[in-house]
């Protein structure tokens, strides 16, 4: 086999053979490369790099994205339904606001009353000797023995027939008699002895050797502090009754919800102890104080138990609707909280949407009043607010990149005329694809294979 038949043998020997005839294409590839990087530097310098200082600050990249600066924004119809965008106008009109809160039943404390001996004594009889067991107004509850009840006694009777033995005497000695028999009869009574019991003893002439006392209302004994033979000072405790037949509902309102408050206003509550049973009451207190650990305030609600199935101690849950004056209003979804300002997006005459900053007031569930920036009527973005706001802040970095120093943001020219169709890529095939690739030693893309002397 001579030489010239052999290609590898006209390779070895001509190295700048057919197969170099790519590499000024590789030429042409690196001189490219080496022309993006010489522009990149050159940007560089400009822009940053060596730049003015103040220059370099009125164009940071960072300030122009984190900046809180929407712009307006133009929207086609297409755009709007793509990404959701939905108009509604501001209104004027009464914001009715649903406030629940959990509570607890207690005493009505005006109910409340304690049996108090006001003399010192042993207790001799106990009638009503349970916690829980109800009582009737002038109920007997226990009778108390008192040496200095019966010393009083002896003192009326004593002045009694004083009375009657001055009685042809002077008018000195008759009003000296008179003045002892009214100062033992008003200590009797200050010691809650019963009228009928006194004038029983100045009639009789028979001393009563205990006083009986009694319950002075309708309710329950809910604290019980004696028992039979004890010694009970003046003063001390005896029983705790509660009438039960109107009860407190004490709940914890929130400190945003306490301008919708007010004494009078009316209450439905629900208990878990009476699944399904709602009962009506009407807030009768708010307390002046705020719990600064949870920003509450207590609210207290009346409400009738003539059934006695309301007890003390029950947990509730009330509610009630809180209306308000015409306010203006939008909806909660038509906002954009920033973190430093709350903005709307107002559609104008043209139909740009154009950022406003807005005051905000009271809210509801689905709705916020609107303290200032808005007017009645104005029509306004009601959803997708988020994606609008994403559009003007991008239209604003945008804006400011354009401003730098060697960055043009512009569209991008049609290579296709606007009556030429768009004629889309067609892939090469494998073999055009090693024939663009620049020939290299080594590389065989003319598909020879080396083949054995």
């Amino acid at each position: 086999m001579t030489a010239s038949n052999s290609p590898r043998d006209d390779g070895a020997e001509n190295p700048f053979g057919p197969r170099a005839a790519g590499r000024p294409r590789l030429l042409l590839v690196l001189g490219a490369v080496g022309g993006l990087a010489a522009i990149a530097a050159l940007t560089y310098f400009l822009s940053g790099g060596g730049g003015d200082p103040a220059a370099k600050e009125g164009h940071s990249h960072g300030a122009a994205l984190v900046a809180d600066s929407a712009m307006p924004v133009s929207l086609s119809d297409d755009d709007r339904r793509r990404i959701g965008v939905t108009f509604t106008r501001v209104e004027r009109s009464p914001l009715s606001r649903q406030v629940r809160t959990v509570a607890q039943v207690t005493y009505d404390e005006t109910r409340v009353k304690q049996v108090v001996p006001r003399i010192d004594g042993y207790v001799e009889s106990l009638y009503v000797n349970a916690t829980g067991q109800p009582v009737t107004p002038g109920q007997p509850l226990f009778a108390l023995y008192s040496p200095m009840l019966v010393t009083t006694q002896q003192e009326l009777l004593l002045a009694q027939r004083l009375t009657g033995q001055v009685a042809a005497g002077t008018p000195d000695a008759i009003q000296g008699a008179a003045s002892l028999l009214e100062s033992a009869r008003t200590r009797l009574l200050y010691w809650e002895v019963p009228p009928d019991v006194i004038e029983r003893v100045l009639r009789t002439g028979v001393i009563e050797r205990t006083v009986t006392l009694r319950s002075p209302v309708s309710g329950v004994v809910v604290e019980k502090s004696v028992l039979g033979g004890q010694r009970l000072m003046a003063g001390e405790v005896a029983y705790k009754i509660v009438d039960l037949s109107r009860v407190w509902i004490e709940g914890e309102v929130f400190e945003p919800d306490l301008p919708s408050v007010y004494v009078g206003q009316r209450v439905t509550a629900e208990f878990p102890a009476l699944p399904g049973e709602e009962r009506a009451g009407r807030i009768a207190y708010v307390y002046p104080t705020l719990n600064p650990e949870t920003r509450t305030a207590r609210v207290r609600v009346e409400m009738g138990n003539p059934d006695l199935r309301l007890k003390p101690g029950m947990y509730a849950t009330f509610h009630f609707t809180a209306p308000t004056e015409k306010v203006v209003n939008v909806p909660r979804s038509a906002l954009l909280v920033t973190g430093k300002r709350t903005l709307v997006f107002v559609r104008d005459s043209l139909g740009t949407l154009i950022p406003r900053e807005i005051v905000t007031g009271r809210t509801t569930d689905d709705r916020i009043e609107i303290m200032s920036g808005l007017s009645e009527g104005e029509t306004i973005v009601a959803s997708a607010t988020f994606l609008v706001d994403a559009e003007s802040n991008l239209g604003s970095a945008l804006g400011g990149m354009a401003n730098m120093p060697g960055m043009e943001v512009t569209t991008p020219p049609q290579r296709n005329g606007p009556d030429r169709p768009r004629v889309s890529p067609v892939p090469a095939t494998p073999a055009e694809t090693a024939r663009s690739m620049p020939d290299m030693p080594g590389m065989n893309h003319g598909g020879d294979t080396a083949r054995p002397e």
